[in-house]
Formats: C-alpha cells, structure tokens, sequence
C-alpha cells in the first residue's frame, strides 16, 4: 500500500512538471532547471535564462557577488580634520614579492573650500591640489604607505594644478601610470567653452614600480570634437591588454536634464603614449563613474557602481565592447581598485578577482572636513573560489544608515504642503 501511494504522488508530481495525462505545465519545485525548460513561461523567467544570468540561482552566477569591507590598517588621516585625504585606488598588482597600489592622495593646511574660496594652497575639491601616492602590503590589509610616486607637474604642462584618480599598466617590462592631469582648479570654469573639469589624461613610465617615473608631458587620450558625448571629459582611465593592444577604458560625462549622463568609453593603442583611437562604438556602457574591469573566462567583466540607469550591476561582454548585465547587487564599491592578477596577460581564460581597494568619501563633509579613506572589499567573481557566504542576496543595514538618506528640507515641505491641501 505505502509503495503504492509513493508511485502514484512521483506520477502526479511528474505530471504537473511535464504535462502527462493533460495536466497544465508548472515550473518545478525541486532542483531549480540550470537549463531552459521546454515550456510556457514569463519575461521575468524566460530573462534569466536567456540573458547573461546564467539561470535563476544567484548561488550558481559566477558573476554575482555581494561585497564585504575591512578597515585598512597603516595610513594616518590626521584626526579625520579634512587636510588629508586618500582615495581612487589603481588596479593591485603583485611585484618584489608584495603586493603594491597607488592612490589620489592629498596633504593640504585645509580641508577643501566648496564655495569659491580655493586658491594656490586651499583645495578647490577633494582631489584638487593632489599627487599620486602608492603604498605596499604584504596580505592586502596592513600597507606600509611609501610616499609620493608622481608629483604635480611645471606650469602649463598637464597637470600642473593636480594629479589624481591612477590607473596602472604594465606593459613589455615597464610600468605605466595613467591619470588626470589637471589644468585648471576643479570645479572652475577658467578653461574657456569647457563644461567639465579640464583634466586631460596624461602618463609617466618607470622601470619599477618603486619609480622613479617619468612624465610623458603629454595628452594621450584627447577630448572629442565638439558635438561629441566625450567633448568635455574624459576621466578615470582604466588599462588592460587585451588582443595584443592596450585597451584604456574611460569615462565621460554627456549633458542631461535635469542630471548628467555619466558613462564608459574605450580607446585602443599600440602603445602606452598612444596614439588611441576610439572606438566607434562609444560608449560602451551607458552606466558607472569608476568603473573596474577584469578578464573573465574569454572576455571582461565590468562593476558599473553609482550613475546611471545600470547602476549596481555586475556585466559581462565577450569582445570587451558589447556588455550585457550578467548581475544586479547592492553595496559596491565605490571606485574599486581590485588585484587583477590577469589584467596584462592577455589572457584568454580570465579568472576573475576576489578583493580589492576602494574608497569611502564626502567623510565629514557635513562638518567641513571633507575628504575620503581607502577600505579593502571582498567578493567571490572568480571561478576558482567558491564562496555561497558572498552569494547571499540579502542584505540587512542598520536602520541609522537608511535614515541617512532621509528627505531634503525641500522635500520635506513640499510633501506636508500636499497633505495639507489634499482634499480627499
């Protein structure tokens, strides 16, 4: 008898799967189907089968992850008081058996002046008035800061008035820096008929990584002709070798009303100093400010953080142009400089990364002390690490930090003003 019922409940239970003996078709309860099902299903069911999710299962997405932060240990930030300030992390790279990044970094007698009243010592912003420092580790967590690697260059060349945001490259036995060269204090308008900060992006080479480096005193991405969505900013370069040529991905800011459009352009050269030429295709993710890619399998993956409409996505593209969102998360980091031990290969087989450096910034804002803090970020985007901790899609915050991101006091009125007038 009690083999008999087990039979009958398996045959009943095939039948909602299948169809048998006319039953309607459902969507299965047991093992989630890796693979399409030969049946009717919704957009949202039929989307994560046909997109770059890899299935419904966010433990079984190599590229979902959530991020996890540690505190770095070895950098004073003199009382939080504004006048020091570390962010935009470079890609890590491993050399003289450590590991090594470089940084935005910024030692003035104030904390940065938001109303106007910058000037030859008083930080317009943040990254205004900076160098590019760098710093080495042995585990990614305690770093032994080394002191300034680029300094702001002589009048008029690029970067006169301020370096920052870094990336790193290395390439044919020599390291590369790309980064913003500054012409102008950010934030001002003294570059006539510019509409963004002016901060060509320039580079320095050196035969260690210990530097010394030396400047290229040159433009090597140009802003677009007029009319262009990159006409006036190009920033956060961002280099990978990729089908033997140096692809230097970059973002660009296109006018929007009432907000900017941010997003990401490529630029593909032979060598460091250029020439680059754009692709025809830009942009090439409609999303992002820092944007950080990585080989993946065959081609890059992409963590698009804060603007746009894709923000909070993890994409993928098999060509390194066309991304599709192979991911949705929370938390990201901002401006994240992962260890990319792959980034100069040219690998074909990219195993994706597992932490990084980022930044926490506006710190202290409120209090006029502006300025931001490297962290280190955790994930699992790498297929040889198999962590279901990092694939956890729920996240719970302290209410305190929601509140954060409470109403303006325009908001505030306004919303009471409507109630108040609210016939109904």
């Amino acid at each position: 008898m009690i083999r008999t019922l087990a039979l009958t409940a398996a045959l009943v239970s095939s039948s909602l799967v299948t169809g048998f003996a006319d039953e309607p078709t459902v969507f299965p309860y047991g093992n989630v189907p890796n693979q399409k099902p030969d049946m009717p299903l919704s957009a949202a069911m039929q989307r994560v089968y046909d997109s770059t999710y890899g299935g419904p299962e966010a433990a079984r997405n190599e590229l979902f992850s959530r991020f996890k932060y540690t505190p770095l240990e070895g950098f004073d930030y003199h009382g939080h008081d504004g006048t020091v300030s570390r962010r935009d992390a470079t890609k890590i790279i491993r050399a003289n058996g450590k590991y090594y990044v470089w940084y935005t970094h910024r030692q003035t007698p104030t904390p940065p002046n938001y109303d106007g009243g910058a000037g030859e010592t008083i930080p317009s912003r943040d990254w205004d008035l900076s160098e590019i420092w760098y710093a080495t580790s042995d585990d990614g967590f305690k770093w032994e800061e080394q002191g300034v690697a680029i300094t702001r260059m002589e009048k008029p060349n690029a970067g006169w008035r301020s370096v920052s945001t870094p990336d790193i490259l290395v390439w044919k036995g020599k390291y590369y820096m790309y980064y913003q060269a500054y012409l102008f204090m950010p934030g001002s308008r003294e570059s006539s008929g510019t509409n963004g900060d002016d901060c060509p992006v320039s580079a320095s080479v050196a035969d260690s990584p210990d530097g010394p480096w030396t400047p290229s005193n040159k433009i090597v991405v140009e802003n677009g002709p007029p009319g262009s969505w990159d006409q006036y900013v190009i920033h956060d370069p961002y280099a990978l070798v990729r089908d033997g040529k140096i692809h230097l991905y970059y973002k660009g800011e296109m006018g929007g009303t009432p907000l900017p459009v941010r997003a990401q352009g490529l630029a593909i050269g032979d060598h460091p100093f250029g020439p680059f030429t754009k692709h025809p295709l830009n942009p090439v993710i409609n999303s992002g400010h820092e944007t950080s890619l990585f080989p993946f399998k065959s081609g890059l993956a992409a963590l698009v953080s804060r603007h746009g409409l894709e923000h909070n996505t993890i994409q993928y593209s098999s060509d390194g142009v066309n991304f599709e969102i192979a991911a949705i998360t929370g938390l990201m980091p901002i401006a994240p400089g992962a260890y990319v031990p792959d980034a100069f290969t040219d690998t074909k087989n990219g195993r994706g990364i597992t932490w990084g450096l980022c930044h926490f910034r506006n710190l202290g804002r409120d209090e006029g002390k502006s300025h931001s803090m490297l962290a280190r970020f955790d994930c699992d985007l790498s297929l040889d690490v198999d962590d279901v901790e990092m694939k956890e899609t729920d996240i719970f915050n302290d209410p305190e930090i929601n509140f954060k991101f409470g109403l303006s006091d325009e908001q505030r009125k306004r919303i009471e003003a409507a109630a108040k007038s609210d016939p109904r």
